[in-house]
Formats: structure tokens, C-alpha cells, sequence
């Protein structure tokens, strides 16, 4: 058997940079062992896969070591492949998905996803391990139910930041988004999440769901241009509607083939 495979670089319009996910399309759901199985051998952050409902899709993502709930940059990903490559007369898809439902939809040059917000609450005793994990002390640390925010005060801090993994992933199940104002966007953001085998995500659009709504109210805008400055680096921009987010971005293909099982 074999499957076709797409690798894209999301939230970037240049090749070998932003996020890269893996795309399989299927025309049915295979065994949870053999998804699982093609994740860990892509060995990306995250590979997603879809089949065919009605109009739509059903949604899946995984990384090298478990399924997850929500990501942001393989769900452009896979819409940027349907739009472009698999069926490039329409102008958006809708995905269902663990999260409920998404969409990808053509936005001049970008791609728009139609996500949840997620806003943050207070974290009032953040944990000795994000102190320790981090090695600087934040101003402030929000969080929701799988991730801890750390805010600074300046992108400097952030970008020197030399995470212990070890006590990143004793944190499991939630991640870690560091974030501050940056110099030339509205605010940048770093992602750790080692327990699920990614040390650092290149660029995440789940996480943004709760730093574009957070940083809105920082900033009083609800339209902000957000920077990820990882190694890889990313950008994105995001529209705050109330309880969804939009979140925009480009991509570029780099490999495609198929995968024989």
C-alpha cells in the first residue's frame, strides 16, 4: 500500500523555514498503529491527515509520539494542499476536527484558518519546573488547560532564552510559550513542548489562539502581526472576532512522493 505524502513549510513564503508538517491524504481511516506508525517515520512536529466527508474532510494531527487535539500549522498545511494541488477550483475547505470544526478559505495572497479563541486566565502559583525550565523569571505567567504563556518585557529576553528540556517535560501535558512585545510586530512568541518529542515547535498556530486574545487586551487591537523566532522563524497574522481567532499566513511545498507500506 501506499499513501501519498506533501511536506509544507507553513507560516513562511520561503522554502526551509516556518513550520513543516507532513500531509497525507486517505480515502479511509486506517488503524491508529499504522497513523502513528507514518508520524513517528516523518518525524515532524506534526503530520496531519484527512478523508473525505460529504463536502468536507475529517481532520487528524499527530506527532512522532501521540495524536493531538489542535494544531494550527498542519491544518494550513493541509488546507494549503487541498487549495492548491488536490482541489484548487474551490475557495476554502472545512475541516472536522477533535476541536470542532475549521476552515481554511483563500485570502488574497494568504491563507485564512477559522479557529477557536483561548483565552488565558491567571496563573497565580506557576510551577518551580516553568522557573526553573526557563532560567529567567517572567513578568507574568498565564495559562489554559495544556499550556503554560510566560510573558517578558522585551523580544531580547525571549530570543536568549536556553530551555532545561528535562524540567520543560516533567510539565506534561502542557507545553510552554514564552512571549513579549516584539521590535518590528505586535508581540513574538517560542514554543517547548519535549514531553510530546518536539523541544522546540518552529512555529505554532494553536498556541496563538490564546496569545492573539491575550495580547489584544494588552493592546487594545483586535488585528496584530505576530513573529515566532525560532531558529526557523515564522509569522502570522492574527484577527481576534470575539470567540473565534483568525489566523493568517502563507506557505510553500518542498517534497512530495508517497510512502509505501
Amino acid at each position: 500500500m501506499s499513501l501519498p505524502v506533501f511536506v509544507v513549510d507553513a507560516f513562511t513564503a520561503t522554502p526551509f523555514s516556518g513550520n513543516p508538517a507532513a500531509v497525507c491524504p486517505l480515502k479511509n481511516w486506517l488503524d491508529d498503529e499504522i497513523l502513528s506508525s507514518v508520524a513517528a517515520e516523518n518525524n515532524l512536529s506534526e503530520t496531519a491527515f484527512f478523508v473525505p466527508k460529504g463536502d468536507d474532510y475529517e481532520l487528524r494531527w499527530f506527532t512522532p509520539r501521540s495524536e493531538v487535539r489542535l494544531c494550527g500549522h498542519a491544518t494550513l498545511a493541509s488546507g494549503f494542499v487541498l487549495l492548491k494541488y488536490l482541489s484548487p477550483a474551490r475557495d476554502s475547505v472545512r475541516f472536522h476536527t477533535k476541536s470542532g470544526p475549521l476552515t481554511v478559505a483563500r485570502d488574497g495572497s494568504l491563507l485564512a484558518m477559522d479557529f477557536p479563541a483561548l483565552p488565558p486566565w491567571d496563573c497565580l502559583q506557576p510551577p518551580d519546573a516553568l522557573l526553573e525550565g526557563l532560567g529567567l523569571r517572567p513578568t507574568a505567567v498565564v495559562q489554559i488547560q495544556d499550556n503554560y504563556f510566560a510573558v517578558f518585557d522585551s523580544e531580547e529576553k525571549i530570543r536568549s532564552i536556553h530551555p532545561d528540556f528535562a524540567r520543560i517535560e516533567s510539565l506534561h501535558p502542557a507545553g510552554v510559550a514564552v512571549t513579549a512585545p516584539g521590535n518590528d510586530c505586535d508581540f513574538v512568541s517560542r514554543y517547548f513542548v519535549p514531553s510530546y518529542g518536539i523541544p522546540e515547535d518552529p512555529v505554532t498556530g494553536s498556541t496563538h489562539c490564546s496569545l492573539a486574545p491575550y495580547w489584544s487586551g494588552r493592546l487594545g487591537k483586535t488585528n496584530m502581526h505576530a513573529r515566532q523566532v525560532s531558529k526557523r522563524g515564522g509569522e502570522m497574522w492574527c484577527q481576534v472576532q470575539g470567540e473565534r481567532v483568525i489566523l493568517k499566513g502563507n506557505a510553500v511545498l518542498v517534497t512530495r512522493g508517497e510512502i509505501l507500506i
